[in-house]
């Protein structure tokens, strides 16, 4: 009995070749339109194309209404018939914001601290995270449990301990040495010293885990650290190398991306914070930051014309681009190891 030829996939696939050459494009292409799954593919791209062309126009929009508006005048502003492309465009408001409102003195200020913290914050993180991850000891889940409780607490019910905790700082536990010196601040000084309307609070705040957003901070390097093999380490040990080298060259090396990440979310964070500055800056001595180009306005921009109030908002607007923009420059460097972080964290599937 003769058995039936059996014809391979790849035999199959040379027959429908040679005989779809040998059709004309426009015989292919009504062909492949009357196909049946044709229409729903046709029908499920367009759809999709509307939905993120919507969403697109959604997210844009109002960036793209604000960055128009910067370069308008007062009466570009108040004329019903200017919309995205001004009349009489200008670089005032820049020139007002920039020179005015001394951004340049802001943004020196602002990258200074931002950087500062980010940098304390990110090794802090990864040294707290890195005990917690990898050794076990009496209390871990204890301290675990007291970050995660940075994390959920209202930085508002820290407000008025903080502000006077450092406002009325010593370095020190008092010691009671008689009735007119209690500590070694004041054995010298005569008094405590004033830290606010500096950048101290946040650099200590930042070396105790305890700065904004700390807690997160901590929680990621933990949660990466629990997926580095454990015989990575043991390979150093047996080598010779004790726990802070062993740390030191073989853990930070492999954690880079999501050191990059920390950094990067407490540098963004910190760049645009306004409830730590408002905290510990206050007064005429506070350095001068970004956030207060949206709260001062110059004088001579305040006036009677009708259109004055509206202008004031299209200055906030533009104050806001002068914030945020350095933040997208460095998000467009940092996004590739923003997003790798993040995947080896393990929040995401």
């Amino acid at each position: 009995m003769e058995s039936t030829p059996v014809i391979k996939k790849e035999t199959k696939n040379r027959i429908s070749v040679d005989y779809e050459g040998k059709l004309s494009y426009k015989e292919r292409l009504l062909k492949k339109i009357s196909a049946s799954n044709t229409w729903i593919k046709v029908v499920v791209n367009i759809f999709r194309f509307i939905l993120m062309l919507g969403v697109s126009y959604v997210i844009l929009f109002p960036f793209v209404s604000k960055v128009a508006g910067s370069f308008m005048s007062m009466n570009d502003v108040v004329d019903a018939t200017v919309s995205l492309i001004p009349k009489n465009p200008t670089l005032d408001i820049y020139k007002y914001l920039i020179t005015d409102n001394r951004y340049f003195e802001a943004f020196g200020n602002t990258i200074l601290l931002s950087g500062l913290c980010a940098i304390v914050q990110t090794f802090v993180s990864c040294l707290v995270g890195y005990g917690l991850a990898k050794f076990k000891f009496k209390g871990n889940g204890f301290l675990f449990a007291l970050v995660i409780a940075i994390m959920i607490i209202p930085h508002g019910t820290l407000e008025l301990a903080m502000k006077r905790f450092f406002a009325d700082f010593d370095l020190i536990i008092p010691i009671s040495l008689d009735e007119h010196m209690t500590g070694i601040l004041e054995l010298f000084t005569g008094e405590r010293p004033n830290i606010t309307n500096t950048f101290t609070p946040f650099v200590l705040l930042s070396l105790g885990g305890l700065a904004f957003k700390n807690g997160l901070y901590i929680y990621l390097m933990r949660q990466f650290f629990k997926g580095v093999p454990d015989e990575l380490e043991e390979s150093a040990y047996v080598d010779g190398a004790g726990t802070f080298r062993t740390f030191l060259q073989i853990i930070l090396p492999l954690s880079v991306p999501m050191m990059i990440t920390v950094f990067l979310f407490s540098f963004s964070w910190q760049w645009t914070d306004m409830f730590y500055t408002d905290v510990f800056f206050e007064g005429t001595k506070a350095p001068w930051m970004l956030p207060n180009l949206i709260d001062e306005i110059p004088i001579h921009l305040q006036s009677e014309h009708p259109g004055a109030a509206i202008y004031e908002v299209v200055i906030h607007n533009t104050a806001g681009i002068l914030i945020i923009l350095p933040l997208v420059i460095l998000y467009l460097f940092g996004q590739r190891y923003l997003v790798q972080g993040i995947e080896r964290s393990g929040l995401v599937g």
